[in-house]
């Protein structure tokens, strides 16, 4: 699944929403501290289960208590919980959001980040509130996820700091891992990061997957849609955007080692722009024992043959 391009307005906007709330914490260092963010927002939040009957039932009752529109039909809350497998909801007319609490801890932070996007981004709350079959069309829903994930990652890197710190060095999986330490965040959404906004102009390309070696590989894996992100920096979009996520993965296929975890290798790989014209990109892939987080980086064109004539 390719990342969408915001547009420009749309991206200043939520600038805008995030920078207040920085500026209501003082501006922090890394890592932010999102309970300290909820108390500003004055957000509420807490846990369901999609494994505890008992607990996902004893939630979706207390918040009938409200009465309030989105929740008078809780079993369809509770079918989409587990038919869509959401992660995490954000219940505008409470002002509260619910964790999944079965996820990995690390990856509550994230998922909460997002929901706080939801609630600064003033055009979401009305949308969440009102005819959900005909304001969140499928297109629509997934611009609003979009939008959502800009605000959590702006958020939690701390906007333009982030860029700032990523674009001092050259960027390899080993800045991602450094980085993720700083700012207290999954190396797969400061590699997210890394792609989409601290690119310099550079075209860069970002992919989450499975295991690339064939014997790593899980019985589910779907060689035509083998990326579960793939993540493009604009520049790349521009011009190379044409390359499948399939091709693209089948580069790493090339170098990457079976081992369980860890750097699974290097290579330099020839990419085709939009043009027809070669460019050599360097790719490297990392696999944290449940995912391969591989970057690629634009490297130079490459010159064509020409063919003297005497």
């Amino acid at each position: 699944m390719k990342n969408i391009r915001l547009d420009h307005r749309t991206v200043q906007d939520i600038d805008d929403q995030v920078a207040k709330v920085l500026r209501g914490l003082g501006n922090p260092q890394p890592p932010i501290d999102l309970r300290l963010v909820r108390e500003l927002l004055k957000l509420d939040r807490g846990y369901y289960s999609t494994t505890d009957d008992s607990l996902l039932r004893e939630t979706f009752s207390r918040m009938m208590v409200a009465g309030i529109q989105v929740l008078k039909r809780p079993t369809i809350l509770k079918d989409a919980v587990r038919t869509l497998s959401l992660k995490a909801l954000y219940l505008p007319d409470q002002k509260r959001i619910l964790i999944d609490q079965d996820l990995p801890k690390l990856k509550h932070r994230w998922n909460e980040a997002h929901e706080i996007g939801h609630d600064i981004i003033p055009w979401h709350v009305g949308m969440m509130l009102g005819d959900t079959e005909q304001t969140l069309t499928p297109s629509c829903h997934e611009i609003m996820e979009a939008e959502a994930n800009y605000a959590a990652g702006q958020m939690l890197f701390l906007a333009s700091r982030f860029e700032a710190e990523a674009r001092s060095e050259s960027p390899t999986l080993d800045l991602v891992r450094r980085l993720s330490g700083n700012f207290g965040n999954t190396m797969t959404s400061t590699l997210w990061r890394l792609a989409e906004q601290a690119h310099g102009n550079i075209p860069m390309v970002a992919l989450v997957t499975g295991h690339p070696h064939p014997a790593r590989r899980k019985a589910t894996f779907d060689p035509a849609n083998p990326c579960r992100y793939c993540i493009q920096s604009p520049p790349f979009s521009d011009r190379f955007g044409a390359i499948t996520e399939a091709q693209l993965f089948a580069a790493t296929v090339g170098y990457a080692g079976a081992q369980k975890g860890g750097p699974l290798g290097d290579d330099e790989v020839v990419l085709i722009d939009r043009n027809g014209d070669r460019h050599a990109f360097r790719f490297e892939t990392f696999f944290n024992g449940h995912e391969a987080l591989t970057l690629g980086i634009w490297l130079r064109a490459i010159p064509s043959a020409v063919s003297v004539t005497r």
